[in-house]
């Protein structure tokens, strides 16, 4: 009895195993099956990626900074400067998406944390981290005019870099300006360190100017980037115009193209051309109550006169000349400057702004575009090709 029982028990666990062994050949590569044979639980159907990727360097500070989910929202994000500060950004309508709105700053290392919960309800986190460049120099600009001013019908905006500029469109694509009235106008490179805007014919009287320079992180080329960004609000005044044809030994001043003032002048000496005051369309570019004039060459120095306008950076300059009063409204007898008589170097003085538009013709030498305030010597179309763009 207890012989066969003992076979009988035998002979249960080998057909036992039998059977257990022919379950698992028959499972196969169903790996996992728990000790029941319970499935294992499916992985979570929400993606989230980033840009740039974990682990990033040399990331631009205006480059693209981004997470995204797939198949779920987003429930959170953190990305964090190196002092531990959240770096500001926002979600996007659908909360599938969320972006830095805040520049970032040069060679910092940033961390970011992202949690989000799949449209099969389960939470997936991601984290990663990423370092911005560090350029070889940090390029200051900045922009004229400044704000709240009013200014002339003839004034350019101008954009001037401490150090030469190579991928010029690179930095003009981060210009822009916009006005009320709308105007035509253009960029045009002076040279490598200045960028001016001028619109095609003067300002309208009166209208309102934003320009905005949005320069930092903006590479120059030869790992100089932009230092920081720049913007400026000003308005166009009345529109005034002075007009010089040098041989009539007078100037004249217009208001709406009508005349305002005249006033008898002399001019640069007509016989000479180095001695002109030269032919072009210039600007009022700074006002003086009184002002020093040097020139060894021509045997003076130290000379003070009053009300002195300048209107080029040639050396031009509308001033009172009483010394010279046997001589204005006759002849030409400067050394290329307007005289004028005191009282009315005063009163054309008290109505000039900064930017009205100085023309003169008549003279034998043309103002050489060699001065840094030459926007209106040149033609529009001429105008139009110095754009980089």
């Amino acid at each position: 009895m207890y012989g066969r029982r003992t076979v009988l028990r035998t002979a249960a666990v080998a057909g036992s195993g039998v059977v257990v062994g022919g379950a698992v050949a028959c499972s196969g590569d169903d790996k996992g099956v728990g000790p029941a044979g319970a499935q294992p639980a499916p992985k979570p159907v929400a993606v989230i990626t980033s840009t740039p990727k974990d682990g990033a360097k040399d990331v631009g500070v205006r480059d693209k900074v981004a997470i995204r989910v797939e198949q779920g929202t987003l429930e959170d994000v953190t990305l964090t400067n190196p002092d531990g500060k959240r770096v500001k950004g926002a979600f996007a309508k659908d909360k599938r998406s969320w972006r830095v709105t805040e520049p970032l700053g040069y060679g910092k290392k940033y961390r970011y944390t992202a949690h989000a919960i799949g449209t099969d309800n389960k939470e997936v986190e991601v984290s990663g981290r990423f370092t911005t460049l560090t350029p070889a120099s940090e390029v200051r600009a900045t922009i004229n005019p400044i704000d709240d001013v009013t200014v002339g019908v003839a004034m350019p905006i101008s954009v001037r870099f401490d150090a030469p500029v190579t991928d010029r469109a690179a930095a003009e694509r981060a210009l822009s300006v916009t006005s009320t009235p709308e105007v035509e106008g253009s960029w045009a490179w002076l040279h490598d360190q200045q960028v001016d805007w001028r619109p095609r014919e003067y300002w309208p009287e009166g209208t309102k100017v934003k320009a905005a320079a949005t320069l930092y992180g903006v590479h120059y080329g030869g790992g100089s980037y932009g230092l920081a960004d720049l913007t400026t609000e000003f308005d166009i005044g009345r529109n005034q115009v002075v007009k010089i044809h040098t041989p009539d030994h007078e100037m004249r001043v217009y208001r709406d193209g009508k005349l305002f003032a005249r006033y008898p002048s002399s001019n640069g000496e007509d016989k000479k051309p180095d001695l002109n005051t030269p032919n072009g369309t210039m600007i009022v570019m700074a006002k003086h109550e009184k002002a020093r004039f040097d020139n060894a060459r021509y045997g003076y120095t130290n000379v003070w006169k009053k009300w002195a306008v300048r209107f080029s950076n040639h050396g031009e300059f509308i001033h009172e000349n009483d010394d010279n009063r046997a001589n204005i409204g006759k002849r030409n007898t400067s050394h290329g400057c307007v005289n004028l008589l005191n009282e009315d170097a005063k009163e054309y003085y008290q109505t000039a702004l900064i930017g009205d538009p100085v023309e003169v013709t008549g003279a034998k030498k043309d103002m050489p575009t060699t001065s840094d305030v030459n926007d209106w010597l040149y033609d529009w179309r001429t105008w139009k090709s110095m754009s980089a763009l």
